[in-house]
């Protein structure tokens, strides 16, 4: 059974090898350790059996809402999330996005959530828009590879 919890300080290495091996941006490891520090109620990870399966690390801004844009507010932003391919469309990426957006606005009082997405990841862009995500607008170039990204945002 996947059990999606806060992540810990010793998480971090396997979150770090399931975003070096999973996703083509990776950060580096102090990214990672100020999203705990900062915003560790909605940093999790799902985990089997004592394996890390995968993670969502998340952050919360201040500004103009991409669902609002007449109102300032908290955003809730999707920095990154990744399942290990051995374990995807069992619904672990759903119950991640789930877990963190209700922790976002219960721990962090956010008014929206928004995240990029690659034009091309189809399988995450089908999920965002089920779980009501919008596309609000395209970010040429957004990735350093030269790919766009989609800005999906949707009201907390």
């Amino acid at each position: 059974m996947v059990v999606v919890r806060e992540a810990r300080r010793e998480d971090l290495e396997d979150v770090m090898r399931i975003n070096r091996t999973e996703l083509p941006e990776n950060y580096p490891p102090f990214y990672f350790e100020l999203h705990l520090e900062q915003f560790g109620k909605a940093f999790l990870v799902a985990e089997e059996n004592g394996e890390i399966l995968g993670y969502i690390m998340c952050r919360v801004e201040y500004g103009n809402l991409y669902t609002a844009p007449e109102r300032v507010g908290k955003r809730g932003h999707v920095i990154s999330i990744a399942v290990v391919s051995k374990a995807r469309r069992r619904g672990i990426g759903t119950q991640l996005m789930l877990n963190a957006m209700e922790r976002m606005k219960k721990y962090y009082g956010v008014d929206e959530y928004y995240l990029e997405v690659r034009v091309s990841n189809e399988p995450a862009i089908r999920l965002y828009k089920k779980l009501g995500y919008n596309v609000v607008k395209v970010l040429p170039n957004y990735y350093l590879d030269g790919e766009d990204a989609y800005l999906m945002a949707r009201t907390a």
